[in-house]
């Protein structure tokens, strides 16, 4: 628990201090936000404003990880340090913030509002989630257990839904593309949710929160723990309560960010900070095994999400009709009028129902377990 508080600290003030540092490096470079003429007419006073302030949230959370284990190993040298399952969360998450800093770049260097083109980001994404998921099968630890399972997990690995079904050569096939869906849903959620201020931020901050309180409580009731030995409620995710430290970090240090992030914003996380973040959920539910909790627990992201694929199918289907007036979902309600602060506290209490209903049915499993 100390590390849990003192990494949390850490990730705060570094995130806090660093980014007003970060926004005056991007002033003096002129790297500013391109905005669409075709989005909503009150953002175009946007334009200019810094970009790309994810890579102040991945390297306070990378920096804040280090430091935290350090710490603690100065404290009791028997200390085990970063496991395999936060090196590999890391590696996701900035694997795919190193994929928005080239999207970003881009956009910037060139003036224009699309940087990659499609099928380099899906080529360059598709990299980093195949090697994510193929590591995240190996490294087993004393018992056995690696960072994911070929099972689909609900709050546990569900026995009768096995990707080895057919043989585990197949079933580690399988599992990549059902790891890369995962990826692609979390970091598109999260990079459509980003576009009002503090919204992705805000939003991201209690799924985060969500995720550090499941890996304290996988920790507790660790199958071999005192606590969950002999249990059949117990959890087997190989290191639960590092993943709590590293979700609690970014917590802290998206609190930090959304500190100069909130309306009106000094600075935008930027493609960087999308995929980052969308790469680091997707990571959790991974290595968590919580893979199909995370649609209740990121409810918000699956909306917004859904309201594009419904815009844009509809459009095609009724030659040029729209079911709202503009998606993302948030847009929507800003042209229907609605003040922009408005919409981003409505939809941060839509986002902390998700998480609670969540978090309950992650709990209610539990009891049944027992």
């Amino acid at each position: 628990m100390i590390a849990i508080l003192m990494g949390a600290g850490l990730g705060l003030a570094l995130a806090m201090i660093g980014t007003p540092l970060f926004i005056r490096l991007l002033v003096r470079k002129g790297y500013g936000q391109f905005v669409r003429d075709d989005g909503p007419t009150s953002h175009h006073t946007k334009r200019g404003t810094p970009t790309m302030g994810g890579a102040v949230v991945i390297g306070s959370v990378i920096l804040a990880y280090l430091l935290t284990h350090l710490l603690i190993w100065l404290m009791n040298p028997r200390w085990s340090g970063p496991t395999v399952s936060g090196w590999l969360l890391i590696f996701l998450m900035a694997g795919m913030g190193l994929v928005g800093f080239l999207d970003d770049f881009i956009k910037i260097s060139k003036q224009r509002s699309l940087g990659l083109n499609a099928k380099a980001k899906l080529i360059l994404q598709a990299v980093i989630g195949i090697a994510f998921a193929i590591l995240a099968l190996n490294f087993a630890d004393s018992k056995g257990r690696t960072p994911a399972s070929l099972k689909i997990s609900f709050s546990r690995d569900i026995s009768g839904l096995d990707l080895a079904f057919a043989g585990a050569g197949l079933g580690v096939v399988l599992f990549i593309i059902w790891a890369n869906a995962i990826i692609t849903a979390a970091t598109n959620g999260v990079n459509l949710t980003d576009g009002l201020d503090g919204l992705a931020a805000g939003a991201s901050v209690m799924v985060f929160g969500a995720y550090t309180l499941i890996g304290i409580w996988q920790s507790n009731q660790s199958c071999g723990s005192l606590r969950g030995n002999g249990s059949p409620a117990c959890y087997e995710v190989r290191d639960p309560l590092d993943l709590a430290l590293l979700s609690v970090i970014i917590c802290a240090a998206l609190i930090g960010f959304l500190w100069w992030n909130t309306s009106p914003a000094k600075i935008f996380m930027g493609d960087t900070g999308a995929l980052a973040i969308g790469g680091a959920i997707a990571g959790f539910a991974i290595l968590s095994r919580t893979e199909l909790l995370l649609p209740i627990i990121g409810g918000l992201f699956v909306i917004i999400t859904l309201s594009v694929i419904l815009q844009v199918g509809y459009f095609k289907l009724s030659g040029g009709k729209r079911i709202f007036k503009m998606a993302p979902l948030q847009h929507h309600f800003e042209l229907k009028g609605w003040a922009e602060v408005t919409v981003v506290v409505r939809f941060w209490i839509l986002c902390g129902l998700f998480v609670a209903i969540g978090l309950g049915a992650f709990y209610a499993e539990w009891v049944v377990q027992l």
